[in-house]
């Protein structure tokens, strides 16, 4: 499967003015602005039958590019009855009907071992030609769970790719504090190959991505992929990262889209009006999910799920 240049570029303006909407309406919500390659790109390499597991920082342009409703995800970020979740749990769940990992907690790392428990599952079912895509970020790339899945899915080669979304930041601390070497490194330990790719280009992420899928729904086993990306602002949208200094406040990575705009224009895929066409349709249709997702009821007594336990 090949996925176009357009296509992508719809996503990730689709991803910013959706997640932009969000954190303005909840100054809880994680923003992903500058990190919208990693997240298309990657996700954009799932095929029919794959199974997604994206983390917490911008997993709902996944679920929308599989086909997911906007309005239910906004309800979701908002605790609504009318999310996916029916206001249980923690938001960033996706609907397990298109092909996506459920949270079991919000703590971070959790997603890594059951995005690697549907990698196994796909390979004792005989599900032959069909793999999991997996992200999570360079802080959780030092908890005991990546250790444990990556090793295991080595081990028995596993159908998964492991992204590392990796922004330069743990919550508040930066990543020269806490990681002495590339993540990627870690990949020859557990027995599988090791790729890094400019995490500001979509084109480069969905190609590196894709190939590792293509190779691991062979059977040929998982890939840790790391995606070097920067976080814009602080860790949720209402967090004024005091702790930044002077030069990070100061740095600024390029900005994705924008690098795949001037791509468009440049080999006349697309006008600069189109493209801005696409921005404001988005942002239009961003903006409405939100405003009618603040009117829906909050989750409460009915939405306990005593009728969903079956045993």
């Amino acid at each position: 499967m090949t996925v176009d240049a357009l296509h992508l570029y719809r996503w990730m303006i689709v991803c910013r003015e959706f997640e932009s909407a969000l954190c303005a309406a909840n100054p809880r919500w994680f923003s992903t602005e500058g990190e919208e390659a990693v997240l298309v790109g990657a996700f954009a390499a799932l095929e029919a039958g794959d199974i997604g597991a994206p983390h917490y920082r911008g997993p709902f342009v996944a679920y929308l590019m599989r086909g997911a409703d906007m309005k239910t995800l906004a309800c979701q970020a908002f605790g609504k009855a009318a999310g996916y979740n029916k206001g249980r749990s923690v938001p960033f769940t996706g609907p397990p009907e298109l092909g996506f990992v459920p949270w079991v907690a919000g703590d971070l790392g959790s997603s890594l071992g059951i995005a690697t428990g549907a990698a196994l599952a796909l390979q004792r079912t005989g599900s032959g030609g069909k793999a999991c895509i997996c992200s999570f970020g360079d802080g959780t790339a030092n908890r005991g769970d990546f250790h444990e899945n990556l090793n295991i899915a080595g081990l028995w080669k596993l159908p998964i790719v492991y992204v590392c979304q990796n922004n330069g930041w743990a919550i508040s601390q930066h990543v020269q504090s806490y990681l002495p070497a590339p993540v990627v490194e870690r990949a020859a330990a557990y027995g599988m190959p090791g790729v890094t790719v400019d995490g500001n280009d979509v084109q480069a992420v969905y190609a590196a991505v894709a190939a590792a899928r293509h190779r691991a729904a062979k059977g040929e086993g998982p890939t840790l992929i790391e995606a070097m990306t920067w976080r814009k602002g602080g860790h949720w949208s209402g967090d004024k990262a005091l702790y930044k200094d002077a030069a990070q406040r100061a740095y600024a990575a390029p900005d994705p889209i924008e690098l795949l705009k001037g791509r468009l224009i440049r080999d006349a895929l697309a006008s600069e009006d189109a493209l801005e066409n696409i921005r404001g349709e988005a942002a239009e249709q961003a903006r409405n999910a939100v405003a009618e997702a603040q009117t829906r009821s909050d989750a409460g007594a009915t939405e306990l799920g005593e009728h969903e336990v079956f045993a």
